[in-house]
């Protein structure tokens, strides 16, 4: 038989030492085992203690209580708050690390972006363009940089156009005031009716061809914002050609010219047989159309023929083309004859009849369009030219 001494309550109590600070953790469900105490002594001790009954066929004859010094969770617990606070110095360390690099890297060149914008806007002229360091870098900022110097070099060439614009207008509507002044000046000085019907006669005439200038100048110097402002729309390109054909059809003279459609048809499937169709503004192409059949026509002998042909141009592209059986165009002057008031025009034609500004408005129109209009001679077999030929080619409309 076991026998175990009887321990009273009282004494086991003052064998404790004295307590600071007591945890009482809550008992598991559904187990018999009692929770360990863990205390704190006043000296900083950290004790855990267990309780355990005795049984003895069924019968509790004791308890064992066993108390440990817990030292092992002490220097669990700082090494455990040593490592916390390590890795947050670290982790602020890499935080004003990063921070330190993204200003080198970001903050700094926006700022350095901004103030060449700003240097720019304060009118520093072309010697001052966005540092090359900038636009030389591969990423977002060096993007960024390079736009904003193409965006301040189209700025200033813009600029440039529309100081020569000015110029020109300004030549182009000074020679016919100069005429009509020394018309006037002339008519006062003299007697006679017949001269001074004569010079009435130019003076109209001078103000006809002021008019006509400034209406096309006006035209010209509306086509960007108004482009700008208008979406493209799918146009079927051989409809329009018809009807300005049977228009001349039905308008011209006997030895006029005569128009000759020539359209290919839509040949991808779901679509066969159905005219090729372009994105653009139907009121500025047919403008454009116009202003070269009109060239086309003024240049063109006694009887002779205007073809307007469409055909699928590839890489998604729709090209017109107006062919003359005119002189042609000297190969030097291809290009040039797209300048504002470019005015050579047929021998017989009266001085002042055009503005010049007609090709040059047609291609503004059509570059807005994202097409292009380019001129080339009509030539046979041994290069002999046989007439003009203008070509406009458009984004095609699927």
């Amino acid at each position: 038989q076991l026998t175990v001494p009887e321990v009273s309550v009282d004494s086991a109590a003052d064998c404790q030492p004295a307590v600071r600070e007591r945890v009482v953790l809550p008992e598991e469900p559904g187990s018999n085992e009692a929770p360990p105490n863990i205390w704190r002594t006043v000296d900083g001790r950290l004790l855990v203690q267990v309780v355990e009954p005795v049984v003895h066929e069924g019968h509790t004859i004791g308890i064992v209580q066993l108390t440990r010094e817990a030292s092992g969770v002490d220097r669990t617990l700082f090494e455990v708050r040593a490592s916390i606070f390590g890795l947050t110095l670290i982790a602020l360390a890499l935080t004003v690390l990063l921070s330190w690099y993204l200003s080198l890297t970001i903050a700094r060149p926006i700022l350095s972006l901004a103030r060449a914008a700003r240097v720019m806007r304060d009118n520093a002229g072309r010697t001052f363009s966005v540092p090359t360091r900038l636009r030389a870098r591969r990423d977002e900022i060096g993007l960024l940089a390079s736009t904003l110097d193409e965006s301040a070099q189209a700025l200033w060439t813009r600029m440039d156009a529309i100081e020569r614009f000015a110029a020109d207008v300004a030549h182009e509507i000074k020679n016919p005031l100069s005429s009509i002044r020394s018309a006037i000046e002339t008519a006062l000085r003299i007697g006679d009716v017949e001269q001074q019907k004569r010079l009435l006669t130019i003076i109209g005439h001078d103000v006809r061809r002021l008019d006509r200038l400034i209406t096309d100048i006006s035209d010209a110097s509306r086509v960007d914002a108004e482009l700008s402002r208008t979406r493209p729309e799918r146009v079927a390109v051989a409809p329009i050609l018809s009807v300005m054909a049977e228009m001349n059809e039905a308008t011209r003279e006997a030895d006029g010219p005569l128009l000759v459609v020539e359209a290919e048809s839509d040949t991808r499937p779901g679509r066969e047989g159905q005219p090729l169709a372009v994105w653009a503004v139907e009121d500025r192409l047919v403008q454009v159309l116009r202003n070269l059949i009109g060239n086309a026509e003024s240049f063109s002998p006694p009887a002779g023929r205007i073809w307007l042909r469409v055909a699928e141009a590839g890489r998604g592209f729709v090209s017109i083309a107006i062919e003359d059986e005119g002189p042609g165009i000297p190969p030097a002057k291809l290009e040039s004859i797209f300048d504002r008031f470019y005015t050579e025009r047929p021998a017989a034609e009266r001085f002042g009849q055009h503005s010049g500004l007609g090709l040059s408005i047609s291609r503004q129109i059509v570059t807005n369009l994202r097409g292009n209009l380019a001129a080339q001679n009509r030539t046979d077999a041994s290069g002999a030219i046989l007439g003009a030929k203008f070509v406009v080619t458009l984004p095609r409309a699927f």
